[in-house]
């Protein structure tokens, strides 16, 4: 293993999923999503940006250009 102690338990984390699921991470992915939808929580759904609408380090521009939806 590494000597990151985080990626180590990431690593540790991610075998045990891998392990309870028999290795199958599309029926992991599914019980994930159908465990979400019935929590009820609310999921963020924010809008692809493109980067005419931002500035090089990620903030938006401050030309009163919009968000659009990337194609």
């Amino acid at each position: 293993m590494t000597k990151n102690p985080v990626l180590d338990e990431l690593h540790e984390a991610r075998q045990k999923i891998l392990a309870d699921w028999n290795g199958d991470t599309g029926a992991y992915l599914r019980n994930a999503q159908i465990r979400l939808e019935q929590s009820g929580r609310t999921v963020w759904q924010g809008k692809q940006r493109t980067k005419d609408c931002t500035e090089a380090d990620g903030r938006p521009k401050s030309d009163g250009s919009s968000v659009s939806s990337a194609q």
